[in-house]
């Protein structure tokens, strides 16, 4: 039974032609990339599946095995926690210098030339920061300051100043400025217009983003201990190469239970803020 003049869509061409396009543009990067998903359902692919998974059971579960995984994820929270640490004492300055609400020539309606300029070279550098992926600067300091969470925690550091410095700043300058253009007119310092202006209307938001980040940066950290940064994924490395199925499954459920309580964490203090 055809549809009737008031129940059909009236946009289904618009959306119809969307879909064919979205089609005709992702079919190649498909091709590109190699996506066959279908051979994973051929036989060798389901045995060899198989075979994987089943050297997973049991996991294991002896005490100095437990310890040792207990002591590195330990060592994990605190790469990640340490990280974000630095990665804010590096965003918040170049946040401020980034702001355009907080320019004082900019009150004038047109920011002076060296401002713009030292704007410009800030918001550059937290591109390059973000641009380089914290596994990369990783594999560049574990041969400056060897194996260990050191290296890890550096280069959370590096990547995390340069995406809170650019979320940080998008966030203040989405917000009220008239406030903080009062306080700069009256004579007030940089400091005290964020301060007392920006900051008070934007501190959930920014508190809120600030703990996704550290939640990111826990799984960072895994990650970033496959090229010797230590922590728990270091040593889930190790058993990986060893071909100690039963010590990785341990390690993910725990990891598993790590990043579920960072979420938590998380979702709790968002909902305090809010």
């Amino acid at each position: 039974m055809p549809l009737s003049a008031g129940r059909r869509d009236p946009a289904w061409r618009g959306r119809l032609g969307a879909l064919l396009a979205a089609l005709v543009l992702l079919w190649p990067l498909l091709l590109a990339t190699e996506f066959r998903p279908w051979l994973l359902l051929e036989p060798e692919s389901v045995r060899a599946t198989g075979r994987f998974l089943r050297s997973f059971l049991p996991p294991a579960l002896g005490g100095g095995f437990l310890l040792q995984v207990a002591r590195e994820t330990w060592a994990t929270v605190a790469m990640a926690t340490a990280g974000v640490t630095l990665a804010l004492l590096l965003a918040v300055p170049l946040t401020l210098a980034a702001t355009r609400a907080l320019s004082v020539s900019a009150l004038r309606g047109r920011m002076a030339a060296l401002p713009w300029l030292l704007r410009q070279l800030v918001r550059l550098l937290l591109v390059a920061l973000r641009s380089v992926p914290e596994l990369v600067w990783a594999l560049v300091f574990v041969r400056v300051v060897g194996l260990g969470p050191a290296s890890g925690v550096l280069a959370i550091a590096l990547t995390y100043a340069g995406m809170l410095g650019k979320v940080y700043a998008e966030i203040l300058e989405s917000g009220e400025a008239q406030v903080t253009q009062t306080l700069l007119r009256n004579g007030a310092g940089r400091l005290q217009a964020f301060a007392y202006g920006l900051l008070p209307q934007n501190a959930a938001e920014l508190t809120s983003y600030t703990v996704y980040r550290w939640e990111c940066a826990i799984r960072s950290s895994v990650v970033l201990g496959f090229v010797g940064a230590g922590g728990l994924g270091q040593l889930m490395d190790g058993s990986l190469k060893m071909f100690a199925g039963g010590e990785v499954l341990t390690m993910l459920i725990v990891f598993v239970g790590l990043v579920a309580l960072a979420d938590r964490l998380s979702a709790g203090l968002r909902k305090a803020l809010g």
